[in-house]
């Protein structure tokens, strides 16, 4: 059924779409005249036309920074070898990739606001995303962070916004007091963090700029006064974290009915951080709009069976996109995996950022928020400007961090796992794995922050014997790419498994691709999805599966390099 049928009461969506927006609280009786804007550069929907708001200079500098302002660039020195990123796409009916941005199939406001960001090519994952979710296809997306997926969910549910208009909530909720109306936004997307959220946001505020579509953000860790206050002034496409969204749908601050487009951003990430029951309710125990009447969307760098499982609940007839990690074909990341141990890390680190390797900004993870503070700490203590980020600060804390860190002003983060994920900083030169993490995808996920839309990096890793677990899955990782394996890490790996450990690897999607879909090749896929041991309770009763048929010791060296690429 395609998205506005028969569930919008009758009219269908040649007449519906002609109606004001009822994205936040609006007074009813003004309806007719679309939105009442507050600035002229706000745009509204009248009489079934999009009026676009007018241009202002200090909004745009605003929002999309200078050609010169490392802050805001999106391009690269070899953004060119995205054409090299092999790209997978399963399912039937697949409609063919896009090459440029143009209009048809893109809406031409937002080529107007994509031109005023600086993007000039899509990247692979928007070639593919942006013409299969225009023609109304649900959407599982694997792709390495910084691969431009938050441009490739956002370009085509904006397309759609300015070229179809805004959906009026249901009379009776029309007929209600001030008091008792909801927000009723039209786009949901869903993120783990508060950072990344907010980075979502930021991006969809350039691209509604001028348009009727106003853009809200709302989660965990700050006032939540202030946010109902936010989505009062109009809620078109909310960005949530999905327990800050429960405490307002409990609130009965936001209704889902009128979702037409639902997107989860980095899924994995947000199942290992245990949101799976508030991701179920949300999107199977409240008012959500069906899936047959909804276009949903999931975005993620990795894609494990258990997420497929996932998947296979909240999407209909999908079509799964998976964006290489590349490895021989660009070498926009040099990694270096050097044997430190623990007690000699802090006197490498500092070798590491007297040296040359050191310019620009150095993002370097820890794995807890004491060793982030000590160390960052450290650091100060010999002069190198740094700052730290991690759970524990608040909001506020986290965003001048950022901040500082971003205009270059603090050019030394040190940051625990809440900042591995969806950061989009353009400019960072090195990343630094201080820490190892325990588990082979949240190291893809660091050494992704640097080496983005094209620029080059460096990305260096302390690798000793405490790390064996991952030994295996990191030489995976390196032959995946085509690269030199370090030799203590190939001797480590025997030891592994002369003493009983696992096997190479753990299969993580093989070919140069980021995952896999698991609908060509699982012949229980139709049978109950296994138990996923998150360690917090699933609240059952989901919709039913779709039939988705479419488709060392000694002489230890120091340093070894190699080069691979990730986005």
């Amino acid at each position: 059924m395609p998205r506005g049928g028969n569930r919008y009461g009758g009219g269908g969506r040649s007449d519906f779409y002609e109606r004001g927006s009822y994205g936040g609280y609006r007074n009813n009786n003004r309806q007719d005249t679309g939105y009442q804007r507050r600035d002229e550069t706000q745009g509204y929907w009248k009489d079934g036309v999009h009026h676009i708001g007018n241009r202002n200079p200090r909004t745009e500098k605003d929002l999309f920074g200078t050609h010169d302002d490392a802050v805001t660039q999106h391009t690269g020195i070899n953004f060119e070898k995205y054409d090299d990123i092999p790209v997978e796409a399963s399912g039937h009916d697949c409609p063919e990739c896009i090459t440029t941005f143009t209009s048809p199939p893109m809406d031409a406001h937002l080529l107007s606001n994509i031109e005023l960001a600086r993007y000039t090519t899509p990247t692979p994952v928007q070639k593919y995303s942006i013409p299969i979710i225009d023609a109304g296809r649900d959407l599982m997306a694997c792709a390495q962070t910084g691969s431009g997926k938050t441009g490739g969910f956002l370009f085509p549910v904006f397309s759609e916004l300015f070229s179809k208009g805004p959906i009026s909530a249901p009379a009776e909720e029309e007929s209600r007091g001030y008091r008792a109306r909801k927000a009723h936004p039209q786009v949901l997307i869903l993120a783990p963090t508060r950072e990344l959220v907010s980075q979502i946001y930021d991006e969809a505020k350039k691209f509604a700029y001028r348009s009727w579509v106003k853009p809200a953000v709302v989660y965990g860790g700050s006032d939540i006064g202030a946010q109902i206050r936010n989505i009062e002034r109009g809620c078109d496409l909310l960005v949530a974290t999905p327990g800050r969204l429960v405490d307002l749908i409990e609130r009965a601050r936001i209704s889902l009915s009128l979702i037409r487009f639902l997107v989860l951003d980095e899924a994995d990430r947000m199942l290992d951080m245990g949101f799976e029951p508030q991701i179920r309710r949300i999107v199977e125990k409240e008012d959500m709009t069906r899936v047959e009447d909804r276009t949903t969307l999931m975005f993620s760098a990795t894609f494990p069976r258990d997420i497929q499982y996932l998947a296979r609940d909240f999407l209909k007839d999908y079509i799964f996109l998976s964006v290489g990690r590349v490895g021989s074909t660009s070498e926009n990341i040099t990694q270096k995996v050097e044997y430190v141990e623990d007690e000699d890390k802090r006197s490498v680190l500092l070798d590491i950022l007297h040296s040359n390797e050191a310019v620009g900004l150095s993002l370097i993870f820890v794995e807890t928020k004491r060793m982030a503070d000590a160390l960052s700490d450290f650091l100060l203590d010999h002069n190198f400007p740094a700052t730290a980020i991690h759970g524990d600060r608040t909001q506020r804390e986290r965003e001048r961090a950022l901040e500082s860190f971003k205009t270059g002003r603090t050019p030394i983060m040190v940051a625990t796992a809440v900042a591995a994920r969806g950061l989009d900083i353009a400019n960072v030169s090195h990343v630094i794995s201080y820490d190892l993490p325990t588990d082979i995808d949240d190291y893809v996920h660091r050494i992704g922050r640097t080496g983005r839309a094209g620029n080059t990096g460096l990305a260096t890793a302390f690798f000793n014997r405490g790390n064996k677990n991952i030994v295996n899955d990191l030489i995976n990782i390196l032959e995946e790419a085509n690269q030199e394996i370090p030799g203590f890490l190939e001797s480590i790996a025997r030891e592994t498994r002369s003493f009983g450990g696992r096997g190479r690897g753990r299969g993580r999607g093989g070919n140069n691709f980021g995952g896999r879909d698991y609908r060509k090749s699982n012949n229980d896929w139709n049978a109950p999805a296994p138990a996923r041991d998150s360690g917090f309770p699933s609240l059952g009763g989901g919709r039913p599966a779709h039939n988705n048929n479419g488709g060392g010791g000694g002489n230890v060296p120091l340093q070894y390099q190699t080069k691979t690429s990730w986005f």
